[in-house]
């Protein structure tokens, strides 16, 4: 009696775990599934980034697609990101690509580094932190610099540490010749 209910036991946990795999593998996200709405902050079930582009056909239409990137979610699968957040740290659900950019508007990086945004997005907050390390900024770094003084950790991503020497203005002489007479 004892081995046929471990037996019996055995092949409950089987059956859950065979259903939670072919569930996972028929069920996931894939990007290019995805509609521009939702596509823009998702997750691939392989943990990828999914990334809205606009593609020129000869027609001269321009249709969103969506595609899975080769970006890593740091351990993220299967997500769409909600409605709350995107509204909370200033992001758009028809943002084109993503890129380090927008952490130079002020306006952005004050909503990135909100209680809202970065203490409740994680998926958000990881995406632009990576973002911003590839510029050689450290986002948590910005986000209290920026509590400190707005300018200053935006002049820290401008320069990245180093300002390049501006034009250098030298005097215009002009020249001026004389009227030609026509006779």
């Amino acid at each position: 009696m004892a081995s046929s209910l471990s037996f019996n036991t055995l092949a409950v946990i089987l059956t859950l775990t065979l259903a939670v795999c072919v569930t996972r593998t028929l069920g996931g996200i894939v990007c290019e599934n995805l509609d521009h709405d939702s596509c823009a902050f998702a997750v691939s079930s392989p943990g990828k980034r999914c990334v809205l582009e606009k593609q020129v056909r000869r027609s001269g239409e321009e249709p969103y697609t969506c595609r899975q990137s080769g970006i890593e979610a740091g351990g993220l699968r299967d997500y769409i990101e909600t409605d709350q957040c995107v509204e909370s740290c200033g992001v758009e659900r028809r943002t084109l690509g993503i890129a380090s950019d927008a952490l130079l508007e002020p306006r952005f990086a004050q909503q990135l580094c909100s209680s809202k945004c970065y203490g409740s997005c994680p998926n958000i907050v990881d995406l632009y932190f990576n973002l911003a390390a590839g510029e050689g900024v450290f986002l948590p770094k910005l986000c209290e610099a920026g509590r400190e003084d707005t300018r200053r950790g935006m002049a820290e991503i401008r320069s990245s540490g180093m300002a390049a020497p501006g034009p250098m203005i030298h005097p215009v002489k002009f020249i001026v010749a004389p009227a030609m007479s026509p006779y």
